[in-house]
């Protein structure tokens, strides 16, 4: 495998484009009126925006997220939880540690996208 690339269905490409560069410091690498890309610093990480109706979308996937979240392993999840606080995006689940040694925030994308933020809690052993 050369590259793996996420990308996620959007009713409205601004706002999710906003969401994710804000909440994860992405980079715009590409924009368009249908399709943004969004990239780290270092390249290494990519997510891609995909307008729901386009056309390269079969009409049986265009439907609302289900049965399914993306989680971002970060070092700190409580900065991002700050950073959605202060941005105003919807919080589904506060700052907690979790019994297998992660420290989670649960977010909600702008079309629904259950977003699962979290951190590894140090010195954490089972």
């Amino acid at each position: 495998m050369n590259r793996l690339m996420t990308n996620t269905c959007s009713d409205n490409l601004i706002k999710s484009r906003d969401f994710y560069s804000k909440i994860f410091k992405l980079n715009i690498a590409f924009e368009s009126d249908w399709f943004i890309h969004l990239v780290t610093d270092n390249k290494n990480l990519e997510l891609g925006i995909i307008d729901r109706t386009n056309e390269i979308v079969p009409e049986e996937f265009q439907n609302k997220p289900q049965g399914f979240y993306i989680t971002f392993v970060v070092d700190n999840a409580d900065e991002i939880f700050n950073i959605a606080v202060a941005e105003s995006f919807e919080i589904v689940q506060e700052p907690a540690d979790t019994f297998y040694g992660q420290r989670r925030v649960l977010l909600k994308d702008p079309d629904g996208t259950l977003i699962d933020v979290s951190s590894p809690i140090e010195n954490f052993s089972f």
